[in-house]
């Protein structure tokens, strides 16, 4: 697609600008950041955002962990693949070839919204053998009732007309469309991070790649092999989550072998951009303690 992010413009000031590379994988260039020595993290972000939702929560990870944060295909400045590459198994596919050709073996996942989603369907492949799985509001359960139809469909619609990522991304050049659009997911943010959203939202490239994620995502699947899930999962949920709600959390937790949650009152979607450093020491513990285990055995 032509009309992606320029790193020499839109990139010109990116957090952790200097942690950034671009690598050659399963037939994308990927955009990733990597910070920090010690144990791997490999961090997802999630549908329609970048690297730069972990700004503030990088450094303080980097502290006792080897970070690494991919851009998702399409999505930041990492290429878009076809329509069809954007599915959960094949993001899934596209980012085990990452790994590989990074030559790291995340010892956690942390993943957000979506980007959960993605590192579930990674282990449950076998592509990755964490010690533990982090989740920030994931998005594991498809939509409710009719939405669970209508959703896909109208994503399919709107991702095949080429005049809507351009539409799109002219209605979030707005300011306050983009801070409409933030407070729909009960968060709060600065205006650095309303900035860099609106550079995101402001491109068509990104946005197609947001809507095709959307109408190829399919969650039964997931659903149904969630009891195959070996491995500890952690489900931080944001009190005041607009985006997923935070009861999922519980109906996901009681078809996991090994789940437990922690609530953060006053929290969003965007609850790791909102409270970096309660994040952090959450992330911090949990893999303090499946060390302590596989140590104690």
């Amino acid at each position: 697609m032509s009309g992606a992010l320029s790193w020499a413009r839109e990139g010109r000031d990116w957090p952790h600008r200097a942690a950034s590379r671009f690598v050659q994988a399963g037939g994308l260039s990927w955009h990733v950041q990597e910070v920090g020595q010690g144990p791997t993290l490999l961090l997802l972000h999630g549908t329609g955002a970048a690297t730069h939702s972990w700004r503030d929560l990088l450094p303080l990870l980097a502290r006792d962990f080897h970070v690494v944060a991919p851009d998702l295909p399409g999505h930041g400045f990492t290429e878009a693949p076809e329509r069809d590459r954007l599915s959960l198994p094949a993001m899934a596919r596209g980012l085990t070839a990452l790994l590989g050709k990074l030559g790291v073996e995340p010892e956690g996942i942390v993943g957000h919204s979506a980007g959960a989603a993605i590192a579930m369907q990674m282990v449950l492949t076998g592509a990755v053998a964490p010690s533990c799985l982090i989740s920030l509001n994931g998005a594991f359960l498809p939509f409710k009732g009719v939405a669970s139809q209508l959703f896909p469909s109208v994503a399919r619609l709107l991702v095949l007309n080429p005049l809507v990522p351009r539409l799109f991304a002219w209605r979030a050049g707005s300011t306050e469309a983009v801070t409409q659009l933030l407070a729909g997911t009960g968060s709060r943010l600065d205006a650095r991070g309303q900035d860099l959203y609106q550079r995101l939202f402001s491109n068509r490239v990104h946005i197609a790649s947001t809507l095709g994620m959307m109408a190829n995502w399919d969650l039964e699947a997931l659903g149904r092999s969630f009891g195959r899930v070996d491995l500890p999962v952690l489900l931080v949920v944001g009190a005041s989550d607009r985006a997923v709600p935070p009861g999922d959390a519980r109906a996901v937790a009681q078809r996991l072998p090994d789940a437990r949650i922690e609530s953060l009152p006053g929290a969003g979607h965007l609850v790791h951009e909102e409270k970096p450093t309660e994040i952090a020491a959450l992330i911090g513990a949990e893999m303090l303690r499946h060390r302590e285990v596989v140590a104690s055995c």
